[in-house]
């Protein structure tokens, strides 16, 4: 009963998903491996019951479904973060280990049913290799998928940290507890025997539907600056010359000295930052000169205190591409663009903290007026520059406040 209702929960998920509009190259993906993940369930409940027996034509046809799984939590993560291209047929490799099995497996399905049978009951006699083949081949494929969608994660993270200031929405929780789920299930597959590895599956297919539908954005489409209709971070062009704008500079070198909790700018920029843009073109001259240009129109225009500011939307106001933008805050300022804006944005906390006229609001409505867009950014952040909570900041300053607990 429990696998009959993991087959009904997946196809009930995979109904939701098809009659969703304006579906995207992740929700095929998505509803391609429900589909295969409904039908394992369905098979192994057939054997499981030995109704499987009554339809000879579909043994073994199961046998390569757990090749699939990996490649397609890895499509779907890349697509979701912008990293496939559905015209790179390339990504079908990724299935040529279950096409490879289906093709041994073409003298066993022309087989007289009597003698399927026979094989199958008796654990697979006259297929032993292929069998343990097959066995090492689905443990591999498990372990190294998990990992490549890993580190695709991983990447797409820093990604996100180097061109938003806010991340809360767009930082993909989703595929990482898909990658814990998946990585759950191989360690049965390892370790434990059938009856529990699909009992764990009929588990991930709730996990899926009741996390799914509430907080991603598989069945709900987030539109968002900057994002395309997945939650993905649209690919930036690699900038030219022409991108590259030193003719007005709004920066005078002697004006305020405002930044003195930033860390000091080194003289040049290390090895590893060098190699890393090599390719970009500037110069350590342009990459200060670009550092003075942005340190004077966040001093003018504080435009942190905008919670959905990107990158690209400053570049934009310095007439310089994002990738030129992003060397200069990695290089000059050693962090990425997201610690850089909510680093100012405490320091503003801090200022207008201090101001007693600012002492009759909360400390959530001036962290609103800095820029942060919700009590768990701020908190997170203002720890992070300062090493205490605001309370304990504020009362080192012995500034009196009402706290927001």
């Amino acid at each position: 009963m429990l696998y009959l209702s993991g087959v009904a929960i997946t196809f009930f998920l995979l109904l939701l998903l098809l009659g969703k509009k304006g579906k995207s190259t992740a929700d095929f993906i998505l509803a391609c491996w429900l589909f295969v993940m409904g039908f394992h369930l369905f098979f192994y409940y057939m054997y499981v019951t030995g109704k499987i027996y009554s339809y000879p034509w579909l043994l073994a046809v199961h046998f390569p479904f757990p090749l699939l799984h990996g490649p397609f939590l890895f499509l779907y993560a890349s697509a979701l973060t912008g990293n496939l291209y559905v015209s790179n047929k390339k990504h079908l490799l990724h299935f040529l280990p279950p096409l490879l099995c289906y093709l041994y497996l073409i003298p066993f399905f022309l087989l007289p049913s009597e003698q399927k049978i026979l094989i199958v009951k008796n654990r697979g006699t006259g297929y032993e290799t292929f069998m343990s083949i097959l066995v090492i081949a689905i443990i591999i494929s498990g372990v190294v998928y998990v990992a490549l969608t890993t580190l695709l994660h991983r990447r797409h993270r820093r990604y996100i940290m180097d061109q938003f200031s806010n991340t809360e929405k767009i930082n993909l929780d989703w595929i990482q507890y898909l990658m814990y789920g998946i990585g759950i299930i191989w360690l049965f597959v390892i370790y434990g025997d059938d009856d529990i590895i699909f009992g764990v599956v009929v588990f991930f297919v709730l996990f899926m539907g009741f996390f799914g539908i509430r907080q991603t954005p598989v069945f709900t489409i987030h539109n968002r600056t900057g994002l395309t209709p997945n939650g993905c971070i649209p690919v930036q062009p690699e900038p030219t010359d022409e991108n590259l704008n030193f003719e007005d500079d709004p920066q005078d070198p002697t004006s305020g000295n405002e930044t003195d909790s930033l860390p000091p700018e080194p003289s040049a920029t290390t090895d590893v930052e060098k190699s890393k843009y090599q390719k970009s073109g500037l110069n350590d001259e342009e990459l200060h000169r670009i550092h003075e240009q942005l340190t004077d129109l966040m001093k003018r225009e504080k435009l942190y205190t905008n919670p959905e500011l990107t990158l690209g939307d400053i570049a934009e106001q310095l007439n310089i591409h994002p990738n030129y933008l992003s060397q200069v805050i990695n290089s000059i300022m050693k962090k990425n663009f997201y610690d850089y804006i909510n680093e100012q944005r405490v320091e503003e906390f801090n200022r207008l903290a201090r101001d007693e006229k600012n002492q009759k609001f909360t400390l959530l409505s001036l962290a609103y007026e800095c820029g942060f867009n919700s009590k768990t950014s701020f908190n997170r952040n203002f720890r992070k520059v300062t090493g205490l909570s605001p309370t304990q900041y504020l009362k080192q300053l012995h500034v009196s406040f009402d706290p927001v607990n």
